[in-house]
């Protein structure tokens, strides 16, 4: 008697991963700039309200020019926004949301907080913006944090949640 045949081998399927175009990326950034500068003036809004006299004399002091400070600023609140946004909504932000994105590590797998704030204080490097620009899109963020943005909807396996 013949033992009965063995039952196919499952395929395995290799994970493929496909980064979001330079495009996409920067849709994505647009997004969350208009985003986070809508949060800014409700947050000046609501200081005002609060602090009317220490911002009636911030205001006067403003001479309406470059102003450094106010500068590094904006990009240390960016970075610290875009942070919490990555940790929280496990490599999403808005315009990622939006544009079904993800950042994710080279392996495909989420990205720790630790990573999160690691991209988003890498942000804060003035003219990082400028490193996106490039085929394939591999800006600082991604390359010193060894992540990338990946397009949902062309990847496999699926990272929806």
């Amino acid at each position: 008697m013949e033992p009965p045949p063995m039952p196919p081998i499952p395929e395995i399927v290799e994970p493929e991963y496909v980064r979001a175009e330079t495009g996409t990326r920067f849709l994505n950034y647009i997004i969350d700039m208009v985003i986070f500068y809508v949060f800014m003036f409700i947050a000046g809004i609501f200081l005002y309200i609060a602090f009317p006299n220490a911002m009636e004399s911030y205001i006067a002091e403003d001479d309406g020019g470059f102003n450094l400070g106010e500068k590094l600023l904006s990009l240390l609140l960016y970075a610290i926004y875009m942070s919490l946004l990555e940790a929280i909504m496990q490599g999403k932000s808005f315009g990622k949301m939006i544009t079904k994105t993800r950042a994710v590590n080279w392996d495909g797998s989420r990205i720790s907080a630790g990573t999160a704030f690691a991209r988003g204080f890498s942000r804060a490097v003035p003219l990082c913006v400028l490193s996106a620009f490039g085929t394939p899109c591999n800006p600082w963020q991604d390359r010193w944090t060894d992540t990338m943005v990946i397009d949902e909807r062309k990847s496999f396996p699926s990272l929806e949640v």
